[in-house]
C-alpha cells in the first residue's frame, strides 16, 4: 500500500481548541531530537497545554492543517520593538516534510510580520536541528552571531531582512 500524496493543506490562525493537536504536531516534529535536548528545554519547545496558552496570548500561531483536518504544521510569530519580527516553535510532522508545507508556514508568517511593518525577521534555533537551520539558510535567514541560553543549551539567533 502506498502513502497518499501529502500536498493538500491549508493554514489558518490557532484556536484554543487546537491546544492538543499542536503539542502533538510538535512532540512528533521534535521526537527524533529529544535526547540532545536537556529535559528543560524539550518541555519548553513542545509545550504543554499552560505554555501553549500563554504562547497563543503573547504571538500569533499558524497551523496547518491535512484534508483530513488533522494539524500538520505549526509556527508562531509577534511583531517586537523596531519594527522586527520574531518566530517561534516552528514544526512540521516528519511525514510531511518535502511538501513544502514548511516553506507556506514560514512565507504566511513572513507576510503577516511583513503587513504589520517589520523589516526584519528574527529566530531563534538550538545547534541539534541542523535540517532546520539548513531549511532557515535556504529560506535567506543567516547567524547574527549572538547566541543565548536555553535550558543549557546554546541558542543561535538567525535573521533576515524582508
Amino acid at each position: 500500500m502506498t502513502k497518499p500524496a501529502k500536498t493538500s493543506f491549508a493554514i489558518r490562525n490557532a484556536i484554543h481548541e487546537d491546544c492538543t493537536a499542536i503539542l502533538e504536531c510538535l512532540q512528533s516534529a521534535f521526537a527524533p531530537y529529544r535526547e540532545s535536548y536537556t529535559p528543560e528545554g524539550f518541555l519548553d519547545t513542545i509545550l504543554t497545554p499552560e505554555t501553549f496558552r500563554q504562547r497563543l496570548l503573547e504571538m500569533s500561531v499558524l497551523v496547518a492543517t491535512g484534508a483530513d483536518g488533522e494539524v500538520v504544521g505549526t509556527v508562531a510569530y509577534k511583531v517586537l520593538q523596531g519594527r522586527e519580527g520574531h518566530l517561534r516553535g516552528m514544526a512540521v510532522r516528519p511525514e510531511w516534510h518535502g511538501s513544502g508545507l514548511g516553506n507556506r508556514l514560514l512565507e504566511k508568517a513572513e507576510d503577516e510580520l511583513r503587513k504589520a511593518g517589520c523589516k526584519t525577521i528574527t529566530l531563534d534555533t538550538t545547534e541539534p536541528l541542523n535540517r532546520a537551520i539548513r531549511f532557515y539558510e535556504k529560506n535567506g535567514y543567516r547567524p547574527t552571531g549572538k547566541v543565548g541560553g536555553f535550558f543549557g543549551m546554546s541558542l543561535f539567533e538567525y535573521s533576515k531582512f524582508i
